[in-house]
Protein backbone atom coordinates (compact mmCIF):
# COMPACT_ATOMS: atom_id res chain seq x y z
CA UNK A 1 0.00 0.00 0.00
CA UNK A 2 2.86 2.42 0.89
CA UNK A 3 4.27 1.93 -2.70
CA UNK A 4 1.20 2.80 -4.44
CA UNK A 5 0.88 5.85 -2.35
CA UNK A 6 4.22 6.58 -3.67
CA UNK A 7 3.71 6.14 -6.81
CA UNK A 8 0.69 7.90 -6.80
CA UNK A 9 2.84 10.48 -5.85
CA UNK A 10 5.22 10.54 -8.20
CA UNK A 11 1.92 10.91 -10.44
CA UNK A 12 0.32 13.63 -9.15
CA UNK A 13 3.62 15.70 -9.14
CA UNK A 14 4.27 14.86 -12.63
CA UNK A 15 0.74 15.57 -13.46
CA UNK A 16 1.30 19.14 -12.07
CA UNK A 17 4.52 19.71 -14.25
CA UNK A 18 2.32 18.41 -17.34
CA UNK A 19 -0.47 20.89 -16.62
CA UNK A 20 1.89 24.28 -15.97
CA UNK A 21 3.85 22.82 -19.52
CA UNK A 22 0.57 22.65 -21.34
CA UNK A 23 -1.12 25.65 -19.95
CA UNK A 24 1.30 28.01 -18.90
CA UNK A 25 3.23 30.37 -21.88
CA UNK A 26 5.91 31.22 -19.49
CA UNK A 27 6.52 28.13 -18.28
CA UNK A 28 6.91 26.58 -21.91
CA UNK A 29 9.38 29.64 -22.55
CA UNK A 30 11.44 29.08 -19.32
CA UNK A 31 12.23 24.66 -20.37
CA UNK A 32 12.42 25.78 -24.12
CA UNK A 33 15.36 28.34 -22.53
CA UNK A 34 16.54 25.86 -20.26
CA UNK A 35 16.78 23.04 -23.31
CA UNK A 36 18.79 25.80 -25.37
CA UNK A 37 21.38 26.60 -22.31
CA UNK A 38 21.99 22.47 -21.65
CA UNK A 39 22.46 22.21 -25.43
CA UNK A 40 25.00 25.21 -25.38
CA UNK A 41 26.44 24.02 -22.02
CA UNK A 42 28.21 21.28 -24.17
CA UNK A 43 30.27 23.69 -26.25
CA UNK A 44 31.62 25.26 -22.99
CA UNK A 45 34.72 23.92 -20.88
CA UNK A 46 32.54 24.27 -17.53
CA UNK A 47 33.64 22.65 -14.42
CA UNK A 48 31.33 21.25 -12.14
CA UNK A 49 30.79 23.78 -10.06
CA UNK A 50 29.71 25.97 -13.06
CA UNK A 51 27.76 23.19 -14.13
CA UNK A 52 25.57 23.20 -10.64
CA UNK A 53 25.19 26.41 -10.81
CA UNK A 54 23.58 26.31 -14.36
CA UNK A 55 21.49 23.57 -13.24
CA UNK A 56 20.29 25.39 -10.17
CA UNK A 57 19.79 28.46 -11.75
CA UNK A 58 17.56 26.49 -13.95
CA UNK A 59 15.35 24.39 -11.48
CA UNK A 60 14.60 27.44 -9.70
CA UNK A 61 13.73 29.51 -12.32
CA UNK A 62 10.90 26.35 -12.71
CA UNK A 63 9.91 25.86 -9.33
CA UNK A 64 9.14 29.70 -8.80
CA UNK A 65 6.81 29.63 -11.95
CA UNK A 66 5.07 26.50 -11.01
CA UNK A 67 4.94 28.06 -7.76
CA UNK A 68 3.32 31.33 -9.12
CA UNK A 69 1.04 29.33 -11.12
CA UNK A 70 -0.30 27.21 -7.84
CA UNK A 71 -0.81 30.68 -6.07
CA UNK A 72 -2.32 32.25 -8.65
CA UNK A 73 -5.10 29.49 -8.77
CA UNK A 74 -5.97 29.26 -4.81
CA UNK A 75 -6.54 33.02 -5.60
CA UNK A 76 -8.59 32.63 -8.30
CA UNK A 77 -10.39 29.46 -6.30
CA UNK A 78 -11.05 31.31 -3.67
CA UNK A 79 -11.75 35.04 -4.56
CA UNK A 80 -14.12 35.71 -7.50
CA UNK A 81 -13.95 39.70 -6.95
CA UNK A 82 -11.51 42.03 -6.92
CA UNK A 83 -9.86 41.66 -3.78
CA UNK A 84 -6.49 43.73 -2.41
CA UNK A 85 -5.04 41.00 -0.70
CA UNK A 86 -5.75 38.81 -3.74
CA UNK A 87 -3.83 41.40 -5.71
CA UNK A 88 -0.55 41.51 -3.40
CA UNK A 89 -0.36 37.76 -3.14
CA UNK A 90 -0.47 37.39 -7.50
CA UNK A 91 1.86 40.12 -7.42
CA UNK A 92 4.62 39.08 -4.94
CA UNK A 93 4.18 35.55 -6.24
CA UNK A 94 4.89 37.44 -9.96
CA UNK A 95 8.16 39.21 -8.36
CA UNK A 96 9.06 35.64 -7.09
CA UNK A 97 9.43 35.05 -10.82
CA UNK A 98 11.39 37.87 -11.70
CA UNK A 99 13.98 37.75 -9.28
CA UNK A 100 14.89 34.52 -10.39
CA UNK A 101 14.32 35.02 -13.84
CA UNK A 102 16.83 38.02 -13.56
CA UNK A 103 19.16 36.29 -11.64
CA UNK A 104 19.29 33.43 -14.44
CA UNK A 105 20.08 35.98 -16.87
CA UNK A 106 23.09 37.36 -14.90
CA UNK A 107 24.36 33.53 -14.22
CA UNK A 108 23.44 32.82 -18.39
CA UNK A 109 26.35 36.48 -19.12
CA UNK A 110 28.65 35.14 -16.42
CA UNK A 111 28.99 31.24 -17.48
CA UNK A 112 28.36 31.99 -21.27
CA UNK A 113 29.74 35.51 -22.53
CA UNK A 114 31.78 37.26 -20.10
CA UNK A 115 35.92 36.61 -20.64
CA UNK A 116 36.89 35.59 -24.19
CA UNK A 117 35.58 32.22 -23.62
CA UNK A 118 33.16 32.83 -26.75
CA UNK A 119 35.97 32.51 -29.31
CA UNK A 120 38.20 29.76 -27.30
CA UNK A 121 35.33 27.35 -27.01
CA UNK A 122 34.42 27.65 -30.71
CA UNK A 123 37.88 26.94 -31.76
CA UNK A 124 38.45 23.59 -29.12
CA UNK A 125 34.83 22.62 -29.88
CA UNK A 126 36.55 19.38 -31.30
CA UNK A 127 38.83 18.45 -28.48
CA UNK A 128 35.91 19.80 -25.85
CA UNK A 129 33.60 16.94 -26.96
CA UNK A 130 35.94 13.99 -26.60
CA UNK A 131 37.13 15.36 -23.05
CA UNK A 132 34.21 15.20 -21.82
CA UNK A 133 31.77 12.16 -22.79
CA UNK A 134 30.57 12.02 -19.38
CA UNK A 135 29.30 15.39 -19.95
CA UNK A 136 27.48 14.63 -23.21
CA UNK A 137 26.10 11.37 -21.79
CA UNK A 138 24.34 13.49 -18.70
CA UNK A 139 22.74 16.24 -21.24
CA UNK A 140 21.72 13.69 -23.56
CA UNK A 141 20.15 12.07 -20.38
CA UNK A 142 17.96 15.26 -19.46
CA UNK A 143 17.19 15.94 -23.00
CA UNK A 144 15.67 12.89 -23.90
CA UNK A 145 13.79 13.43 -20.43
CA UNK A 146 12.42 17.11 -21.45
CA UNK A 147 11.31 15.19 -24.94
CA UNK A 148 9.40 12.40 -22.71
CA UNK A 149 7.61 15.13 -21.37
CA UNK A 150 6.90 17.38 -24.14
CA UNK A 151 5.91 14.22 -26.35
CA UNK A 152 3.54 13.39 -23.29
CA UNK A 153 2.29 16.61 -22.93
CA UNK A 154 1.63 16.87 -26.60
CA UNK A 155 -0.82 13.73 -26.57
CA UNK A 156 -2.12 14.97 -23.35
CA UNK A 157 -1.36 11.95 -21.45
CA UNK A 158 -2.70 11.45 -17.68
CA UNK A 159 -1.18 9.26 -16.12
CA UNK A 160 2.27 10.29 -17.26
CA UNK A 161 4.16 7.59 -15.30
CA UNK A 162 2.08 4.60 -16.91
CA UNK A 163 1.52 4.26 -21.01
CA UNK A 164 1.68 6.73 -23.57
CA UNK A 165 2.97 6.97 -26.92
CA UNK A 166 6.34 6.74 -26.40
CA UNK A 167 7.89 4.80 -23.28
CA UNK A 168 10.28 6.69 -21.02
CA UNK A 169 11.27 3.59 -18.86
CA UNK A 170 12.89 2.10 -22.65
CA UNK A 171 14.18 5.62 -23.76
CA UNK A 172 16.41 6.40 -20.68
CA UNK A 173 17.89 2.81 -20.07
CA UNK A 174 18.80 2.42 -23.76
CA UNK A 175 19.96 6.67 -24.00
CA UNK A 176 22.06 5.35 -21.13
CA UNK A 177 22.97 2.28 -22.85
CA UNK A 178 24.14 3.96 -25.82
CA UNK A 179 26.23 6.47 -23.65
CA UNK A 180 28.71 3.52 -22.42
CA UNK A 181 29.27 2.73 -26.08
CA UNK A 182 31.12 5.80 -26.33
CA UNK A 183 32.46 5.87 -23.51
CA UNK A 184 34.25 2.62 -22.59
CA UNK A 185 35.23 -0.49 -25.14
CA UNK A 186 34.72 -2.91 -22.59
CA UNK A 187 32.43 -5.88 -24.33
CA UNK A 188 30.97 -6.88 -20.68
CA UNK A 189 29.66 -3.59 -19.83
CA UNK A 190 28.23 -2.75 -22.74
CA UNK A 191 26.83 -6.37 -23.10
CA UNK A 192 25.49 -6.00 -19.63
CA UNK A 193 23.92 -2.54 -19.82
CA UNK A 194 22.31 -3.70 -23.14
CA UNK A 195 20.59 -6.58 -21.27
CA UNK A 196 19.59 -4.60 -18.37
CA UNK A 197 17.85 -2.38 -20.95
CA UNK A 198 15.77 -4.91 -22.62
CA UNK A 199 14.68 -6.51 -19.01
CA UNK A 200 13.40 -2.55 -18.47
CA UNK A 201 11.79 -2.31 -22.36
CA UNK A 202 10.63 -6.15 -21.50
CA UNK A 203 8.56 -4.97 -17.95
CA UNK A 204 6.96 -2.41 -19.59
CA UNK A 205 5.01 -4.77 -22.17
CA UNK A 206 4.70 -7.65 -19.53
CA UNK A 207 3.30 -5.20 -17.32
CA UNK A 208 0.78 -4.14 -20.52
CA UNK A 209 2.24 -0.38 -19.47
CA UNK A 210 2.81 0.13 -22.91
CA UNK A 211 2.25 -2.08 -26.21
CA UNK A 212 5.60 -3.41 -28.15
CA UNK A 213 5.84 0.05 -30.31
CA UNK A 214 6.05 2.21 -27.77
CA UNK A 215 8.75 0.35 -26.26
CA UNK A 216 10.55 0.73 -29.28
CA UNK A 217 9.87 4.09 -29.91
CA UNK A 218 11.10 4.81 -26.54
CA UNK A 219 14.43 2.97 -27.11
CA UNK A 220 14.76 4.40 -30.34
CA UNK A 221 14.13 8.11 -29.53
CA UNK A 222 16.80 7.09 -26.58
CA UNK A 223 19.18 5.64 -28.79
CA UNK A 224 19.13 8.28 -31.16
CA UNK A 225 19.32 11.87 -29.43
CA UNK A 226 22.18 10.33 -27.81
CA UNK A 227 23.91 9.42 -31.19
CA UNK A 228 23.42 12.94 -32.35
CA UNK A 229 25.10 14.66 -29.35
CA UNK A 230 28.36 12.05 -29.81
CA UNK A 231 28.13 12.13 -33.19
CA UNK A 232 29.61 15.98 -33.29
CA UNK A 233 32.80 14.49 -31.47
CA UNK A 234 33.17 12.94 -34.68
CA UNK A 235 33.06 15.84 -36.95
Amino acid sequence: MKNRNMFDSFNYAINGIIYGIKTQRNLKIHCAAALGALLLSLFYNFSKIELLILLFTIVIVIVTEMINTAIEKVVDMIVDTYHPLAKIAKDVAAGAVLISAVNAIIVAYILFFSKPRVLTTLMNLVLKFRQTPFHIAFIATLIVLILIFIIKVHFHHKTPLRGGVVSGHAALPFAITTSICFITENPIIITLCLFLSLIVAQSRVEGKIHSLLEVILGAVLGMVITLLLFSLSKL
